[in-house]
């Protein structure tokens, strides 16, 4: 964007030229202009001498009103235009003057101007004939000849592009696009087009641009509106694309396609907004049926079913169902092989399912593609500690249930494998032993995983009975040989035995 201060040096510089063209195209009015006409003429001659555009321009309004038939008031009024960047307000204004003068060759050749830059080529070469065949001064003869020759060869190109397109060779038409645009930068429809060649290869932010910039072009330009609400959709971005459709009912709340278009779009984005409003109450499940409902709703667009499955892979992994969470993470990962969030929740299911070779892996590859992400960085440790721990002694696997178990479950395992592997259930003295090593591995998993503080230590990695983890005190201890157990209660809370078990 051009600077304000930038801005007015170029209109100061401007305004010395269109008062000498005033000047000259003016001289030998004849009479008839009224008194009050002339003085606001004047006034506004030397306001816009002094770069005071507005307030010329309400003189020149003023004497518009004053005169309807004075070519001249509009003629300055449509300078003033000029000045300001209003190419629109002074093209009806130029063509009074043409109305009133026809021979005024100076408006003739700037409504030509005009012309050419809205892409009318037909309307301009009018103009443009008409003024080399008025008698003009040298200058304007040349500027004639010029743009002639200019509006003569973009017609040739047009038909260039208009066959390039035809042919579905859209970036040949892209090219005379280009070259069309860079003299026809009002023409909203060659825009339109080279949208529409942008769309046919993919390159739907440029698109996006020559669209909207279209939709100023126009003072009703609903189509452009739904084309662009249209691509946002396809990208799957449908909060833009609700945005965009609402402008198009904004001019017309009873076009018929922007209406069906933004019945589906606030239909699919109502159900995404419930969804994520569930994760973060924690209600996975619901969560999972909303965006199940969501890939129902729009089954068409791959955009949206790989963000429903993405989410739906969150859901799964926080809700401790590892199984499911790879299988899901593992279709989205299929279409798009560096999602961070699939691979992040992928990961932390493989760790749900004691895969940690596999998590470690997700963890690095979503790492190598965003090394600044803390979430990454943790996990990865966490899967690498959780492999050494796995390599060592494993308390879950000990009691043989998973690490999503309650405590209930843990009690449950222990009570059974306590009672299995008791050493008074075995007579042979190696038997005996391999027990007692059994059975005292069985109580450390119960201390530990019943334990809140511990468990939380051992799922991230660290054994809380490994003495190397005990350096600076406040673990705890656990070396009981299985004298120390013996007497001990497995049915009960880890009291003291009350009852000895017989065998014959």
């Amino acid at each position: 964007m051009v600077a304000p201060r930038a801005c007015l040096r170029k209109v100061n510089s401007y305004i010395p030229f269109l008062l000498v063209l005033i000047d000259l195209q003016c001289e030998g009015i004849e009479g008839g202009i009224n008194a009050e006409v002339e003085k606001h003429l004047e006034m506004g001659k030397k306001l816009l001498a002094a770069g005071q555009l507005a307030d010329a321009l309400s003189h020149f309004h003023a004497a518009v009103d004053g005169d309807p038939d004075n070519y001249v008031a509009y003629y300055r009024r449509a300078t003033v235009y000029l000045a300001m960047g209003k190419s629109k307000s002074a093209l009806p204004d130029l063509s009074k003057v043409i109305e009133l003068k026809p021979d005024f060759t100076s408006a003739r050749l700037q409504r030509g101007n005009l012309l050419l830059k809205q892409g009318k080529l037909d309307e301009a070469e009018h103009d443009f004939k008409k003024v080399l065949k008025s008698n003009p001064n040298e200058k304007e003869e040349n500027e004639a000849k010029s743009q002639l020759t200019k509006a003569d060869e973009l017609q040739r190109i047009i038909m260039q592009a208009q066959t390039a397109y035809e042919n579905q060779d859209y970036m040949a038409a892209i090219e005379f696009l280009d070259t069309l645009i860079e003299t026809c930068i009002w023409d909203s429809e060659l825009r339109e087009l080279r949208a529409e060649c942008y769309t046919q290869i993919d390159e739907s932010g440029k698109a996006i641009s020559d669209l909207k910039a279209a939709s100023k072009l126009k003072h009703d330009n609903t189509e452009a509106f739904y084309k662009v609400s249209i691509i946002y959709y396809q990208l799957g971005d449908h909060e833009m694309s609700l945005s965009e459709i609402r402008e198009c009912l904004k001019l017309d709340p009873d076009h018929k396609l922007c209406f069906a278009h933004y019945k589906q779009v606030k239909k699919l984005n109502k159900q995404l907004a419930t969804a994520e409003e569930l994760i973060k109450q924690e209600k996975y499940s619901d969560a999972v049926n909303k965006y199940e409902t969501a890939m129902k709703t729009e089954p068409n667009v791959l955009q949206y079913i790989l963000y429903a499955k993405e989410r739906i892979c969150h859901c799964l992994s926080k809700n401790q169902q590892g199984k499911e969470a790879i299988k899901t993470c593992t279709e989205v990962l299929q279409q798009d092989a560096n999602n961070i969030n699939a691979l992040k929740d992928r990961a932390e299911a493989y760790i749900l399912e004691e895969q940690y070779e596999e998590a470690i892996k997700d963890y690095e590859v979503a790492r190598d593609h965003s090394d600044h992400d803390q979430e990454i960085k943790e996990g990865l440790e966490r899967a690498q500690k959780l492999l050494k721990q796995s390599q060592k002694k494993d308390y879950y696997k000990i009691l043989g249930v998973k690490r999503s178990a309650k405590k209930r479950e843990i009690i449950k395992a222990y009570r059974k494998l306590a009672m299995q592997w008791h050493p008074d259930n075995f007579q042979e003295e190696t038997e005996k032993k391999q027990a007692e090593k059994k059975f005292i591995d069985i109580a450390a998993a119960k201390e530990v995983l019943t334990d809140p503080e511990m468990r939380k230590k051992f799922d991230s990695g660290e054994d809380p009975l490994d003495p190397e983890n005990q350096q600076g005190g406040g673990g705890h201890s656990f070396h009981r040989s299985w004298n120390q157990w013996q007497g001990f209660n497995p049915f009960g809370s880890g009291g003291p035995f009350n009852f000895k078990f017989h065998f014959n």
